[in-house]
């Protein structure tokens, strides 16, 4: 069962310039998940076409088309990284009969190849299942070589929920990570909103010593003590997977997701903290997720990702 699609280069459209001044002159287009296996530092990115956990969660549907909605945006970013830096797109996951299952086996096989062969993972989304699939390839790459992995996840929810019939879900990509890796589980939420989770769910995170800051606490005027934990949790860790849910962030900047809140955070907080994983030098892997397009309101979420991944890559290789 194929459940690979070809990037598209029309995906990847702006300005036109006779010099490399914007993202889709330096995005390499790459068919057949032929991985480059050159030994410099190279980005792949890999999109998760699929919204079949966002179904089983109750979800609003749309984040199919969240992959092709932020390459379109990230296309016309400026574009500041290193000139030599291969920027390489390896096209999409998707789901065939509602297997969820086989697109998650097939996501992590690719993510540990992708590390493997010294690319920076840049996976975009999608439901947040994802990171299921996504944490999986990372925590076997990275208890090869017995290291220990740290996961930091920004978003308005735990994502340790139950599996439902014993199917994952959208809400359940930690909770696997968790009972798949015991020994190697180590987790940190920002921006959990106490409304969008159940007592049960803090009392699962408090089982599975996972750190977490409530939204009340994840603010521009609390940024010392934030930053205080965030560094506590890098330093108790040897390399960081980053997973950015985007219904943590105000509805006001982000509306177009499958649960939008109001009481999310700012991209201001946000930015903070990932200049602060960044510049940690521990960061070797990151998603993006739950971008549903159907809902979006002049591209602002879509907007919104594409510029937390500009970001992200201008302070882990500027």
């Amino acid at each position: 069962m194929n459940l690979h699609q070809n990037p598209s280069p029309y995906h990847w459209s702006g300005r036109k310039s006779d010099q490399l001044d914007y993202w889709h002159q330096a995005v390499q287009t790459i068919s057949n998940l032929n991985l480059v296996q050159t030994t410099e530092k190279k980005v792949g990115i890999l999109g998760y076409a699929g919204e079949e956990g966002v179904i089983r969660n109750q979800g609003r549907l749309g984040t199919l088309e969240g992959p092709a909605a932020i390459r379109k945006m990230l296309g016309s970013v400026a574009y500041h990284l290193p000139e030599n830096l291969p920027l390489l797109d390896y096209g999409d996951i998707f789901t065939i009969n509602q297997d969820l299952e086989a697109s998650h086996v097939a996501i992590s096989q690719i993510t540990l190849d992708l590390l493997k062969s010294h690319h920076f993972p840049v996976l975009i989304g999608g439901g947040h299942d994802l990171a299921y699939a996504h944490g999986r390839g990372v925590q076997q790459y990275i208890s090869e070589k017995g290291e220990k992995l740290g996961i930091i996840n920004l978003d308005a929810h735990f994502d340790l929920r139950p599996l439902a019939d014993g199917k994952a879900h959208s809400g359940s990509p930690f909770l696997q990570l968790a009972q798949e890796f015991p020994e190697n589980f180590h987790y940190l939420a920002l921006g959990i909103q106490r409304a969008a989770n159940p007592k049960s769910l803090f009392q699962t995170a408090e089982k599975l010593n996972a750190r977490y800051l409530v939204m009340e606490d994840f603010r521009l005027n609390n940024w010392e003590y934030i930053e205080e934990q965030i560094i506590w949790f890098l330093d108790s860790v040897n390399k960081v997977y980053l997973s950015i849910d985007l219904d943590g962030f105000s509805s006001a900047f982000a509306p177009g997701v499958s649960a939008p809140s109001p009481m999310g955070f700012n991209p201001q907080i946000a930015f903070k903290v990932f200049e602060l994983i960044a510049k940690s030098k521990k960061l070797i892997s990151l998603d993006v997720v739950e971008l549903n397009p159907k809902y979006d309101q002049d591209n602002a979420t879509a907007r919104l990702a594409a510029r937390a991944i500009e970001y992200i890559l201008r302070k882990v290789f500027g």
